[in-house]
């Protein structure tokens, strides 16, 4: 696994003006798939003493083999049941978490001050543009074009502006930089550089509408964007959808730190001891990938790498599950950052009803569904204010994880989400709960229900 030094001169992209412009804007498993043989490799950069193996899944059999990693015992899954998918996924996930820190270190170094507001106020930065314009290119070569659907958060139309020449060689450069590093993730680089119009290409590939039917990737690129702007936590939410069920989930969350403690130092603090003292092997600067497979029963932590190492796949991912507290006295739930388009009193009522009695983590994008996968907190609580539209892509690779890692996520009725209609998640009854476990989850429901009549969403 391979992440620059965010010093790193031959992956620096100098930030234009205007810096960022803003945009309008429990299933059961069901498929087995593919009889192919698939081979699993492990690299020389694993340590020397870690025995090594060919392993070979055939005719849909799973075999599990152990390494002794520095990480602890490592399962190996085999499978022909999406594991180059889940492979390809993570890999592309790590190299884009790779660009956004470099990206967001310049941003926030720069200040935000060139924004221009449309009528959501919803920020969009090269980031977005780029690590879409990444996932896509790299999907793509991975799987071919014409076998490849995606369902993503960003557009062409503002990027493809006369007036935004300048942000798109900005976002043009920036792919490249990253492109050219891919090799060290274990994936195919451009034979030449990409254009401008390979670049938006890309990008505009990404506008499948999902459904029922068939397989189709979902990306958010930079979910919580205005927690990237502002230097806090983001996450790079990357899922395969077939049939219209969650098959596999990849979150990469580059601020997300490897220990609990330090979610409660703000990240002002967090850049300024950064640049005084040189990260440590556990430190929170680091970030992580977290993905799971349904139906696998397991879910998966890596943690990014700075220095020249390369990827290695397996690596020393470990196994996390949800936390095992069902005492909501003792439980901590996590909510948004943003009011706008969540009820903060509400869920703080609900929380009471219930017993929590921590204060909550509030926290931009998936990094919640993190959280809850990890066992940093037990609930996760989210109410859309009337007329807010749930987005699949803000919650697609999240719900597998948690619920690999031994979680629930319903509606706030108890029913799964619904993947298949389209880009948003139609028929939400009321708002989205997740839980660490159904104790939790059960006494949440009960209190939504009691409590719904009196409110005012």
């Amino acid at each position: 696994m391979f992440i620059m030094s965010l010093s790193s001169a031959s992956f620096g992209t100098k930030i234009p003006k205007p810096l960022f412009y803003t945009r309008a804007n429990n299933l059961p498993t069901k498929h087995v798939v593919g009889t192919t043989k698939t081979f699993f490799f492990l690299t020389n950069s694993l340590r020397s003493s870690s025995p090594q193996f060919v392993s070979l899944s055939n005719d849909n059999q799973t075999r599990q083999m152990e390494i002794q990693m520095e990480g602890g015992q490592f399962p190996l899954e085999t499978t022909d049941n999406y594991s180059k998918e889940l492979e390809v996924a993570v890999r592309a996930v790590h190299m884009a978490c790779l660009l956004c820190q470099i990206v967001q270190e310049s941003l926030v170094s720069t200040g935000n001050d060139q924004v221009q507001s449309k009528p959501d106020n919803s920020p969009v930065t090269i980031a977005d543009w780029s690590v879409q314009a990444t996932v896509s290119w790299v999907l793509s070569e991975a799987f071919g074009s014409q076998n490849v659907s995606v369902v993503a958060e960003e557009d062409v139309q503002a990027l493809s502006n006369p007036n935004s020449s300048t942000v798109l060689e900005a976002v043009v450069k920036t792919v490249n930089n990253c492109l050219a590093e891919a090799p060290r993730f274990g994936l195919k680089r451009p034979v030449m550089p990409l254009g401008p119009a390979d670049v938006l290409e890309a990008i505009g590939r990404c506008n499948s509408s999902g459904g029922p039917t068939g397989r189709f990737w979902v990306l958010d690129p930079v979910d919580g964007t205005l927690g990237f702007v502002r230097g806090d936590q983001y996450a790079v939410a990357l899922a395969l959808i077939e049939g219209g069920e969650v098959v596999l989930g990849v979150l990469g969350c580059p601020n997300y730190p490897m220990k609990k403690e330090m979610l409660s130092y703000h990240n002002g603090y967090r850049r300024i001891v950064a640049k005084l003292t040189p990260p440590t092997p556990e430190s929170w600067v680091k970030g992580c990938v977290i993905y799971a497979r349904r139906g696998s029963g397991n879910a998966w932590m890596q943690q990014l790498m700075h220095g020249e190492k390369q990827f290695a796949w397996p690596n020393s991912a470990r196994k996390i599950q949800v936390s095992s507290i069902d005492d909501p006295s003792l439980a901590t739930f996590c909510e948004p950052v943003e009011k706008a388009n969540s009820s903060h009193s509400f869920t703080a009522g609900l929380a009471h009803t219930v017993g929590v009695r921590n204060q909550p983590l509030r926290v931009y994008s998936m990094v919640k569904y993190a959280a809850i996968a990890r066992g940093d907190a037990e609930i996760f609580m989210k109410f859309p204010r009337a007329g807010y539209k749930e987005k699949i892509w803000d919650h697609a690779a999240g719900v597998v994880i948690i619920q690999e890692a031994g979680g629930v996520v319903t509606d706030a009725g108890g029913h799964p989400l619904d993947f298949s209609k389209g880009i948003y998640l139609q028929g939400l009854d009321r708002g989205i709960i997740a839980c660490a476990g159904p104790k939790l989850h059960e006494k949440i429901i009960r209190a939504v229900d009691a409590s719904w009549n009196s409110s005012s969403l």
